[in-house]
């Protein structure tokens, strides 16, 4: 969103004579934003001020609802849906008028954006004839921010939120941050950290419901609803009750009572983000009740003001003795949820993360995503790299995430697509769609390593239309950050797009997950993971490593995929290679598909991966004098800090399985 000043003249002439006028026909705070960005960001880029006017001129740009465009332009209505629009060059006489209609306001906004980066991206914009609507009704972030200004897994500063157990006195970066989840299509987001602390539960008193109303209006400019996490046992913490029972009289109407409280201040609140009896959050299995009983008790008290309760299925023991080879993390979620499913009231939304362990670097698919077919689903991301090197190291995430989007469920025959399940298509689910923790934090860059901006920008645009190219996106986001240079095009693509395998090439092998530090996550820890305290969670002897997750002999969690999933990850010959070990337990000679046996390409890659991330190093300094000098030299040293910490993932990682196994490399390369 920097708007750089486009210096190819013939480009900005063109574009010019397109944006001298700028009408708006309608008055919201919404079309009020779309108005001002295309007034900055054409003066930006072009160096003059369209005018601006509320009844159509000869020729330049046209803002309209469908409702208030009337006959100046052909455009069907029922294209489109609550947060579609058409962008549309018309050409009669001398009238020369690219018009941007929405079905409602926030669809205006967003086409507004679409034609911003048309013209970042030096395209033709003097044929336009696009009609879009994102897949997905719910596209969202969660905030993990913490009233002390801190962010839990946050990699790229302090909150911009909050500062010492207040709300910032300064909001303006919250308006910036609501205008660049609006230009990728976001519409809501959750305030507060999931892991709700005494403080945030405040959040939702008289004392602090005012300053959330005046952040919910900022976001509410840009089309975005504001939700908050709330703590389960708020009716202890702060309603002066002594129980949280779900189905206490006393618990239900205080809850009742809050929501009533809460949209007296803020009438098109979201509703509350959940994460209840797991990693020590209270919930109703306190109570001996389960979590429809805890997710219904509070749905109904935001029934009825339309509100919606987001519902983390990230719910698993973390006291397990994991020496006990059938205890099985990677079974919770959909042993809880599955029972339940027909359960929960319709404004209920079991949000789901991507896979069964905790965004790892690589790791199955979540089955529980597409098995609860009369309940409302979306898809939780972590944009924020917490197990892919906390935005220290580049690792784009699209490509994972597209892969994921893409997975065939089979939960209705062939062609149910995790994407369907989360768009609500399969099912015709009544709430559905994506969210991620965000990524951002006060740094200057927002994202503390400039490239991690790509995963925040591929979020919103893949969570807007789950078909676009991995390829496509970073094309867009390279030319709106970067610019038009075509080197740096295509130098920044290659990184880019290279990225996830080369993180995933000196960290953990052939999906068996972990192997960092406990409790920070940064760094090789091959026994590392902090709940394994009786021993490891991958099970490496002498003889060989991995979890066996097979019905036949290990912890039947292959069971709850559909049969044509759980027959390919059951049978060894069948399994992907790339999750090999988060679905069997194999001798370090097993032997992939590639030929090559288990321990060999455990060396293999750990040095491939080093030399790769060198070559990241290379790569961006073929671009030195393309780039902007304090941007070029903050990635460079990021660059080479991933460089040299893949060295110690490369030592650690091959000297503990070498050491383990007592193989040696067969191309006899340096193992201490």
């Amino acid at each position: 969103m920097q708007y750089k000043k486009i210096e190819n003249r013939v480009i900005a002439e063109e574009y010019t004579q397109w944006c001298r006028s700028l009408t708006v026909l309608g008055d919201s705070v919404v079309m009020e934003s779309a108005k001002r960005e295309l007034i900055e960001g054409i003066s930006s880029m072009l160096g003059m001020k369209p005018e601006s006017s509320s009844e159509p001129q000869q020729s330049g740009l046209v803002l309209a609802e469908i409702g208030t465009v009337g006959d100046l332009v052909d455009v069907d209505g029922k294209q489109l849906n609550d947060d579609g629009y058409v962008i549309k060059t018309v050409f009669s006489g001398q009238e020369n008028t690219i018009y941007i209609v929405g079905k409602k306001d926030k669809g205006v906004l967003y086409g507004a954006f679409h034609l911003l980066r048309l013209m970042q991206n030096r395209e033709n914009i003097q044929q336009l004839n696009i009609v879009e609507n994102p897949k997905n009704q719910l596209r969202m972030l969660n905030q993990w921010d913490n009233m002390d200004g801190s962010i839990e897994r946050g990699y790229a500063g302090n909150s911009i939120f909050y500062k010492d157990y207040q709300f910032s006195a300064e909001l303006n970066r919250v308006g910036d941050y609501a205008r660049l989840l609006a230009s990728v299509g976001i519409n809501g987001i959750a305030i507060n950290n999931v892991n709700v602390h005494q403080e945030e539960t405040n959040l939702i008193t008289s004392s602090l419901l005012p300053k959330v109303a005046e952040v919910a209006g900022i976001f509410r400019s840009y089309g975005i609803t504001t939700f908050l996490s709330v703590n389960y046992a708020s009716t202890i913490q702060i309603g002066n009750l002594t129980t949280a029972d779900p189905l206490n009289s006393e618990v239900r109407e205080w809850w009742k009572e809050k929501a009533e409280e809460i949209y007296s201040y803020i009438p098109d609140f979201g509703g509350f983000l959940v994460k209840a009896d797991s990693e020590h959050r209270p919930g109703p299995f306190t109570y001996g009740r389960n979590h429809a009983d805890g997710a219904n008790m509070l749905a109904d008290s935001l029934q009825p003001f339309n509100g919606i309760v987001l519902w983390r299925c990230f719910v698993y023991n973390c006291l397990q003795d994991w020496r006990d080879r059938s205890t099985d993390r990677a079974r919770a979620a959909y042993d809880h949820f599955k029972p339940l499913d027909g359960q929960f009231h319709s404004n209920v939304i079991l949000q789901i993360k991507n896979g069964p362990m905790d965004f790892q670097v690589r790791e199955a698919v979540s089955p529980l995503l597409g098995a609860m077919e009369k309940t409302n689903q979306m898809l939780e991301f972590q944009i924020t790299q917490e197990y892919t090197g906390q935005q220290r190291h580049l690792c784009y995430l699209v490509p994972q995430w597209k892969e994921i989007l893409d997975f065939d469920t089979y939960a209705n025959g062939k062609g149910s697509e995790i994407k369907k399940v989360v768009d609500g298509s399969l099912y015709r689910n009544r709430y559905s769609g994506i969210t991620a923790v965000s990524n951002i934090g006060n740094d200057y860059n927002w994202t503390g390593h400039t490239l991690a901006q790509a995963n925040l920008y591929g979020f919103g645009r893949l969570t807007w239309n789950p078909d676009l190219t991995s390829e496509s996106i970073t094309d867009e986001w390279i030319g709106q950050t970067f610019g038009d240079d075509q080197l740096v095009k295509e130098q920044v693509s290659r990184m880019l797009l290279k990225s996830w395998s080369i993180y995933e090439k000196y960290a953990s092998p052939l999906g068996v997950g972990w192997m960092v530090n406990p409790n920070h996550h940064y760094g090789p820890n091959v026994d590392g993971y902090e709940y394994s305290v009786w021993g490891t969670y991958h099970f490496a002897d002498w003889q060989g490593i991995g979890v066996d997750r097979t019905v036949k002999t290990g912890t039947g969690y292959t069971s709850q995929y559909f049969k044509e999933n759980a027959e390919m990850y059951e049978g060894l010959e069948t399994c992907p290679d790339e999750l090999l070990l988060f679905f069997h337990h194999v001798p370090y000679t097993h032997k992939l598909k590639s030929g090559v046996t288990v321990i060999q390409h455990i060396y293999n890659t750990h040095f491939e991966g080093v030399e790769e991330a060198e070559e990241l190093v290379e790569t961006w300094l073929q671009l030195k004098g393309k780039i902007d000098s304090e941007r070029f030299e903050d990635i460079l040293n990021r660059l080479q800090e991933q460089a040299d910490h893949s060295k110690e993932w490369r030592d650690i990682i091959n000297t503990y399985f070498y050491r383990k196994s007592g193989i040696k490399d067969e191309l006899n390369r340096k193992i201490y």
